[in-house]
């Protein structure tokens, strides 16, 4: 887990206006979901759907920025921005910087 996954002023002001339980609840319906967002993005862009494709990019950068994931927040604004990328689209870093930005929160939420 990357420590700079998650910018913790966001978290903690997110978690202090919200509060605790609710953003732990948010965390969790977070994992659940967006790796289904991954999944649109990549069936979006395995039929040639660039909307789709911007849609969950959007979907998922607004999730990240709502939590402080900016890594994955910047990366899912260029993809919103830029459309279906030309040289492919692979799946698994995404999923690995997701997964690193979940567990980051999952921690935090610990603590």
């Amino acid at each position: 887990m990357s420590a700079d996954a998650i910018d913790r002023a966001t978290f903690d002001d997110l978690r202090a206006s919200a509060g605790a339980e609710f953003v732990r609840d948010l965390v969790e319906t977070f994992a659940a979901e967006a790796p289904l967002l991954v999944g649109a993005m990549s069936a979006a862009h395995a039929a040639t759907q660039p909307g789709a494709f911007r849609r969950a990019a959007h979907s998922l950068k607004s999730n990240a920025l709502t939590f402080g994931a900016l890594p994955l927040a910047r990366t899912m604004l260029e993809w919103e921005r830029g459309g279906l990328p030309r040289d492919g689209f692979d799946p698994e870093p995404l999923r690995a910087a997701l997964d690193d930005a979940v567990q980051a929160l999952k921690a935090l939420c610990r603590e």
